[in-house]
């Protein structure tokens, strides 16, 4: 496996695996799980050249100072790109990236060639008073046991009991690197992702074509959020993976190539 190297974008030092030949496909790291997107990677890069880089407060890459905000994710990714020499690229994002991604198309729209939005977070959606107040509970459980406690239960929540099983399957030492940035995850991404104020205006802004890609056993949460970006996106190819949920980028990577490949080849 190629090691990753440490990439300096101005404020902040991203590490970086970059990978493969072809036309460029940045995948930017969702929340908590660092590598989650590792086998996507790695399905791609026979046919791209695949970008994958850690974000402030995890691994390698410099820490995270305080709450953060999407867009300065998207500044760091647009900042990424310019310094690798890629004038345009693919886009992925899957959940918390998701976001970062859209935020991305929105502010920087001449570098991204295409996006693919998979289980975009529901904090705009009908149901977003829910999942706000649930990501409220988490915080208050991280300031009273600990982001270890406040972990376990976000996960258990989103993907199930055996969500460290599940992980460890698809990307070995994936559950103890949650565990090791997790204060990243409560303490920067959680208020990040609550504060983040896209809307139609902002949607307006993308002007590349998109693919949208949700899991059927997601639930009612993520099923809203899906149907609020095509609303603001009514464009865009809309995939549902059988069988699959929040996690499908680890347990269903193989079915997201299958969907993700073809509409990068045409865009």
């Amino acid at each position: 496996m190629v090691t990753m190297r440490l990439v300096d974008v101005g404020d902040a030092t991203l590490a970086v695996r970059d990978e493969g030949a072809g036309e460029p496909v940045v995948l930017v790291q969702t929340a908590l799980t660092a590598d989650e997107l590792q086998p996507l990677a790695g399905a791609l890069r026979g046919s791209f050249r695949t970008v994958l880089y850690h974000r402030r407060g995890y691994g390698r890459s410099s820490p995270a100072s305080g709450p953060g905000s999407v867009r300065r994710d998207a500044a760091d990714c647009a900042r990424l790109l310019h310094v690798l020499g890629i004038p345009r690229a693919h886009v992925v994002g899957v959940s918390y990236s998701a976001a970062v991604a859209l935020q991305l198309a929105a502010d920087s729209s001449s570098c991204v060639r295409s996006l693919v939005v998979v289980e975009p977070p529901p904090v705009h959606a009908p149901s977003a008073p829910d999942f706000r107040a649930a990501n409220r509970r988490l915080v208050r459980t991280r300031r009273l046991h600990g982001a270890h406690g406040a972990l376990d239960e976000f996960l258990t929540l989103v993907i199930g009991p055996s969500w460290r099983s599940d992980a460890e399957r698809s990307v070995p030492g994936s559950a103890a690197q949650m565990d090791r940035d997790a204060a990243t995850f409560f303490d920067t991404d959680l208020p990040a992702l609550l504060a983040w104020p896209f809307g139609p205006g902002d949607a307006a802004r993308v002007r590349c074509p998109v693919l949208l890609v949700g899991g059927a056993a997601s639930g009612p949460w993520f099923a809203e959020a899906r149907a609020q970006v095509l609303e603001w996106l009514p464009a865009a190819s809309d995939v549902v993976i059988p069988g699959a949920d929040h996690s499908l980028a680890m347990t269903h990577w193989r079915d997201l190539a299958a969907v993700v490949e073809p509409f990068l080849r045409q865009a």
